[in-house]
Formats: C-alpha cells, structure tokens, sequence
C-alpha cells in the first residue's frame, strides 16, 4: 500500500512567542502583587492628580495650556494653619514675657483668650496709662506693643486688629481732659492703635472702638472689679469667612495644647 503524503499544515506562530508570554503574564502579576502589598498615601495623590489636572488644563477656566503660578496654586491648595499657629504660640509667648518684665503680680496680667472669631489680647489700663489719661507712659508696655506689632506684620495678610478701649463706671474726674468715659474709652483705643501704626503695622489693617463703662467683664462694686474693667483689648480674626475658621481653629488648638 502506497504512503500516503502528509497534508501541508497551517503555519504555526514563533516557538518564541509563547515564552513571551509567559514572561508577560508573571510580570503582570508580579506587579499586581506589588501594587497589594503597597502603602497608598492619600495626600500625596491628591496633590499629583491635582499638578496633573492644572498641567494638562482639566480644571475649571478653560482650556489654556499654560502653567501659571495662579493655576498651580488652584491644582495645590496650600494649608497655612501651622504657619498661623506659629504666630500665635509668639504672641502667647510676648504676653508670657511681658507679665515677668512689668512684675504686676498684685493686679491684672495681660492675657490672651480665644475669641469668636480669632483671640484677643487684653491689656489691663493701669499698665498703659495713668488714672484718667490716655497717654502711654509705661516703657514696657510701649515695648510689648513694638513686639506685637512684629507679630502682627507676619500674620497672614487678611488678619486685621481691632483696637478696642474700655473703662469702670467712675466718671475720669475734673483734672482728666475727657469729660466723660466715652471720650476715655475712644482715645485709650486710638492711642494703641497709633503706636502699633509707629511700629510698622498698616493703618488698613486697624481699626478702634470705645465702648465706656458698658461691657463689664467683672462687678464695679469692688475695687478689683473696676480694675478689671479698665482695660484695652486687641481683638485678631480673619479677613474672610475662612480665614477666620482657620485662624480660630490655629487658636484653640495652640491654646489647648498650654
């Protein structure tokens, strides 16, 4: 019986390239494994997603290509709350030094508190001015308020100052310029609020108020009460809605922290 001759077969792929893709495929789950085992950080993908949404212009505004420092900004939000935390710890520590340099141990301190909108430092009058006036006198206080005009200078620029000025229920006598508490109160606010001015700090950051006798923080039955009462408070707090978040949270934060 004759041989028969073999069909001609379809010609086959490389031997080669089944090799390859076995590589391929141990490769694809090598990484894939890498991947699982991996530590993902949250932030640091948010900001590179964020770089590579303002680099190939995906964000709102347009299609420019363009990479301006405005747009970098938007892609990276910056978070300055440690930065304002900072300033102030150095103003928790100016009214720290102040109350050891004036030695008023047997009346009030200088303070500093939390307030609605930022913190407010408060200056008690007898550490500022003489009974009825509303000239500065004390050396150290005048260089206390150098100290925090400093700070005030470093503070972020939407952070603005209220000066604001406060008496007892004493009229300020015949010998005082002022005849009543509310010219007291007013010029004892102005006059902080210009030698701050002297000191460096913008005038458009500033503002003063009197207010008299009528936001007590103690009784003016006693003596102690009334000296209290007599005082000039420098209140901080944001430009912005969240400026003033941000700068009240820095505040509670740092004060909670002493």
């Amino acid at each position: 019986m004759a041989k028969q001759k073999c069909p001609e077969c379809e010609e086959c792929l490389p031997a080669w390239l089944a090799a390859f893709g076995d590589l391929m495929s141990l490769l694809l789950c090598f990484f894939v494994l890498l991947l699982s085992m991996s530590s993902m950080d949250a932030k640091k993908i948010s900001e590179a997603i964020g770089s590579l949404s303002g680099a190939m212009s995906v964000l709102e505004g347009g299609t420019q290509t363009e990479i301006s420092k405005k747009r970098m900004l938007e892609a990276t939000p910056i978070d300055s709350q440690d930065e304002t935390a900072e300033q102030v710890n150095r103003v928790q520590q100016a009214v720290s030094d102040a109350n050891e340099m004036m030695e008023k141990g047997h009346g009030p301190a200088v303070t500093l508190d939390d307030a609605q909108e930022g913190f407010v430092i408060k200056l008690p009058a007898s550490l500022l001015f003489k009974p009825g006036s509303a000239t500065i006198e004390n050396e150290d206080a005048l260089l206390f308020l150098k100290r925090v005009a400093l700070i005030i200078q470093e503070l972020p620029t939407a952070t603005e100052v209220s000066v604001q000025g406060y008496t007892d229920n004493v009229a300020p006598g015949d010998n005082s310029p002022f005849k009543n508490n509310w010219e007291l109160s007013s010029a004892r606010a102005i006059s902080v609020l210009e030698e701050l001015i002297l000191d460096g700090v913008a005038p458009k950051r500033l503002s003063s108020a009197g207010f008299s006798e009528y936001k007590p923080v103690a009784t003016n039955a006693t003596a102690s009460g009334r000296e209290k009462n007599r005082r000039v408070e420098l209140h901080f707090y944001g430009g912005q809605s969240k400026d003033k978040e941000s700068l009240k949270k820095s505040i509670l934060d740092k004060v909670a922290n002493k």
